[in-house]
């Protein structure tokens, strides 16, 4: 079991217990530690292994932990069993429908006697669903719109999770010494932000003893195919992974062909076309000669081309950039100086302050924007104007402490639905660092989500936009606005955009970065951490950024303390 299947199983014990009506504590207890599992670092199999304890986690108490061994021993667990047995068959199937939520899932099951998804979109094409009381047809379109988000999402695995497998069968390839080398390709080495299955490539030198090994790995669920080429498997989560073996003289050609996207691969085909050679999966040809093919940087000098990193072969003008020396040089992990997104045990984080910005120091960081929620999310203990001054307070109060590290005193204030700040004024313009979000209101038509983003960053009270799009990858449909209107304002008001890293956000994503980048707006990286260990994030939001082309002045995260005081007004004010 890996930690986004127990995580799952956990979710769903939340929302069978959202049906049973349990207390909303112990509701809000299972989602917060799905959402701990889901994200952690380390294999909870392995810790269960090992005899390790499991309630260090933050948010996981002893119950939870003992129903975590139980599911990483059994697949299951004997709670969830329970609540299983008390509701319909089908009704988890219907549960993880975006936006539809559990009860209404019951409600639709008891109503229309639907339970399972193509009844459920049958008889919301047939308007069934709106003629329902206390349903409608928005809430038909949204159910649809929720359908369809499933349906694009089946068979692809976030990017975060499809890394902990590679991290994983690397560690037991590497062990192997029958194996002299291996690669991962695909849409992984491109750090696309959804995975559809993973591309190994192996050099063996003897490939029938190296695929009985392979065959080993533990998470191996069932054999989909098996040559002298390729050995493909279905891991126990459902991901798809093809081994290829390719020999010493191919590697090269074989990790280009199988990392690039299809546009990419067609177009270095039509400039090795144009010399009257081939390329392909075994190397760049001419005639019957193999001319380069062990490595990429030959193959690429061979055609005339600069490198190019991985995470630009989309065929997004990255070929004619490498002919004429125009290829960025991309932002890198080195470049990043801190991160300006994070919340404490002030408002839905599980950390204190002093344990955020230690965290954040101990990664070589020089700053770090403690940015808690404002009052409208309350959920999430959002800070009135009182608290949120005292935070600030006890924020620098810290940060004094800590010799050359700046510990920002900040804040993700929401954008209510007419534009305005859920803050005062005068309280936002004491902060260092001011983010500003949508967290409600989600559904409103393009041109007034469009006015209410662009009254919110023109206030000048505003540093970055945060999480723009509001998407949960798979999840939540993104908000609708005019994007250039917006960038727009963004660039005269001085306003960044956030790629937010939080590995179901990637928001925004890097189309939309491109867009604004051309359009003169400054990023900044933010983890969104709501514990330290999630300040690892970073490298997600790296991802985005460079698959958009952004360089290290492009993200306002490589700038000293020095440095970003002057750019931010009011913290030049304090200085």
């Amino acid at each position: 079991m890996n930690n986004a299947q127990i995580a799952n199983l956990l979710l769903e014990i939340a929302n069978l217990l959202e049906l049973q009506q349990a207390d909303a504590f112990r509701i809000r207890a299972y989602h917060n530690s799905a959402r701990v599992v889901r994200d952690w670092g380390e294999s909870l199999e392995d810790v269960v292994k090992q005899g390790r304890a499991i309630e260090g986690l933050p948010g996981v108490g002893r119950s939870t932990a003992e129903k975590i061994a139980e599911i990483v021993k059994t697949g299951t667990c004997q709670r969830l069993q329970e609540l299983r047995a008390q509701f319909p068959a089908g009704l988890t199937e219907l549960m993880q429908i975006p936006g539809l939520g559990p009860r209404r899932a019951l409600m639709l099951h008891q109503k229309l006697g639907v339970s399972d998804r193509q009844a459920l979109r049958a008889a919301c094409l047939s308007h069934r669903v709106a003629e329902l009381e206390g349903m409608g047809v928005k809430s038909e379109q949204k159910i649809l719109e929720g359908l369809l988000m499933l349906d694009l999402a089946a068979g692809r695995m976030p990017y975060a999770e499809a890394a902990v497998h590679v991290q994983q069968i690397g560690e037991y390839l590497s062990h192997l010494p029958l194996i002299v080398r291996w690669e991962v390709a695909g849409s992984f080495r491109r750090r696309a932000e959804t995975i559809g299955d993973l591309d190994i490539l192996i050099e063996a030198g003897d490939r029938a003893a190296a695929t009985k090994e392979i065959l080993k790995y533990n998470l191996v669920a069932n054999v989909i195919g098996q040559g002298a080429e390729r050995l493909s498997v279905r891991l126990s989560s459902g991901l798809q992974v093809d081994f290829r073996f390719v020999e010493a003289d191919s590697f090269g050609a074989a990790l280009m062909y199988f990392t690039g996207s299809k546009p990419h691969n067609i177009a270095l085909r039509r400039r090795a076309q144009a010399n009257k050679w081939k390329l392909n999966e075994y190397g760049l040809f001419k005639g019957d000669t193999l001319i380069a093919g062990k490595t990429e940087p030959a193959i690429f000098r061979k055609l005339d081309l600069a490198w190019i990193a991985p995470e630009l072969r989309e065929d997004r003008g990255e070929i004619a950039a490498a002919a004429t020396g125009k290829l960025p040089k991309l932002i890198e992990p080195r470049d990043i100086r801190g991160d300006l997104h994070a919340h404490t045990t002030a408002s839905d984080g599980a950390d204190d302050i002093a344990t955020m910005a230690r965290a954040a120091r101990d990664r070589g960081y020089s700053f770090l924007a403690i940015t808690d929620h404002s009052k409208a999310v309350r959920i999430a203990n959002g800070l009135d104007e009182e608290r949120l001054r005292r935070h600030a307070e006890e924020i620098r109060r810290i940060g004094a402490t800590m010799r050359g590290f700046w510990l920002m005193a900040g804040v993700e204030v929401d954008i209510l639905r007419d534009g305005q700040l859920d803050m005062d004024e005068k309280v936002l313009a004491e902060l260092d660092w001011v983010i500003a979000s949508v967290h409600s209101s989600m559904a409103l038509g393009k041109d007034e989500m469009t006015a209410r983003i662009i009254r919110a960053v023109s206030t000048g009270l505003v540093d970055a936009l945060g999480h723009p799009l509001g998407r949960l990858i798979g999840k939540r449909e993104p908000i609708s606005f005019d994007a250039e209107a917006v960038f727009r304002a963004c660039r005269e008001h001085d306003v960044c955009l956030e790629i937010n890293a939080q590995p179901d956000r990637l928001d925004l994503p890097d189309s939309l970065c491109i867009q604004a980048r051309q359009a003169g707006v400054k990023f900044c990286l933010g983890t969104d951490a709501h514990r330290a260990d999630e300040l690892r994030f970073m490298e997600f939001g790296l991802n985005v950024a460079r698959r958009a082309w952004l360089t290290a002045g492009d993200v306002i995260n490589t700038l000293s303390p020095m440095q970003l005081r002057k750019r931010l007004r009011r913290a030049t004010a304090k200085v």
